[in-house]
């Protein structure tokens, strides 16, 4: 029976307020719930990109970033800042991407150095070139030169293991830095020729360049990118490549190989990785774009020009490749003895 003593309006009122109380309440609750986290590849790129290089500015990670770089900035909409980190063959740099957030906005140009030689080569590792990397791009594969100053006396690799026997540890090499290529490249030439050399790391190409210019040292083993310009202006002697052929741009230079050291061949190769875990929409995304970047002409013209075989492989193939690169390293500074002091 209806309550005679009390108002519609009110009764009304009494009867649907706990209803609006506990509606109150329930949209409270949710508004308090955490809002549905973003995925990391919504919208990205929305800032810029740092794109670390562990050597100094004017070697080949360097120019090659830049190149690179700079047309990815084009094609993504967002700048890509070029961060110089060098140190440790590689290390320094390589280390702070392998602790960078995964999110897309750091990357790192990995060398043969820096992702394969190097956990080989250094005691203590502070990080693992495989396990805290995720695999973007391979960008290509280049030999690296023995040269000298254009004033030396030597015009031929043997005449460097001629003056290399007369003084034992008497004759200096520099490279870009403990671990790299160039180091290696000097260290498996003094095991296969019987040779005691003195080696002298630099931060980069570019120091190591400048102090075999300045005749602070006796011979650099250089990436052809930053040995080209200078062997071309007259300032470099080239003595030999240190590939498995001739150097297309250097068609006159014998490798080290033909040059009486039977079996010797070292390739460098330049990479782009990201940290482990970056999300794989960003990495394809990356890899399309690279890709595309690499088999431009204008930036294959110039590649070759520079030395590089432009290679463009994905994460599946740079992985593959990796790994059978850092096992192919450690098999070699074991067998040849290679470590760092």
């Amino acid at each position: 029976m209806p309550d005679l003593t009390c108002p519609q309006d009110a009764c009304l009122a009494r009867r649907i307020a706990p209803r609006l109380a506990l509606a109150s309440l329930a949209a409270l609750a949710i508004a308090a719930l955490p809002a549905k986290p973003a995925r990391a590849q919504d919208g990205w790129p929305a800032k810029p990109i740092t794109y670390i290089v562990p050597f100094a500015a004017g070697g080949s990670t360097d120019v090659l970033g830049r190149l690179v770089g700079q047309r990815l900035s084009q094609a993504l909409g967002q700048p890509v800042v070029i961060e110089n980190r060098p140190g440790a063959g590689g290390n320094i740099g390589s280390d702070y991407v392998a602790k960078a957030a995964p999110d897309g906005y750091t990357l790192v140009g990995g060398t043969i150095s820096s992702h394969a030689i190097n956990v080989s080569l250094y005691p203590k590792m502070p990080y693992d070139p495989v396990k805290n990397f995720q695999p973007v791009a391979l960008i290509g594969t280049l030999p690296n030169v023995l040269v000298v100053n254009a004033n030396s006396p030597w015009k031929s690799v043997q005449d460097v293991i001629a003056a290399a026997k007369a003084r034992p540890g008497g004759v200096s090499f520099g490279s870009s830095g403990n671990g790299t290529s160039q180091h290696l490249s000097g260290e498996l030439f003094a095991s296969m020729a019987g040779l005691k050399l003195l080696h002298v790391p630099f931060k980069g190409s570019s120091p190591a360049v400048q102090a075999l210019l300045g005749n602070q040292v006796d011979m650099v083993f250089e990436n052809s990118i930053a040995a080209m310009p200078l062997i071309q202006a007259g300032k470099l002697r080239a003595l030999a490549s240190t590939g498995p052929r001739r150097a297309p741009e250097l068609p006159d230079v014998p490798t080290v190989a033909e040059s009486g050291l039977k079996g010797y061949e070292i390739v460098s190769w330049q990479a782009i990785f990201a940290p482990a875990g970056t999300p794989m929409p960003i990495v394809n995304r990356l890899v399309a774009e690279i890709g595309k970047i690499i088999h431009e002409p204008e930036v294959r013209n110039r590649l070759v020009s520079m030395g590089i075989e432009p290679s463009g492989a994905g994460p599946a193939e740079l992985s593959a490749f990796q790994k059978a690169e850092v096992a192919k390293w450690g098999k070699l500074v074991k067998t040849a003895g290679i470590h760092l002091e």
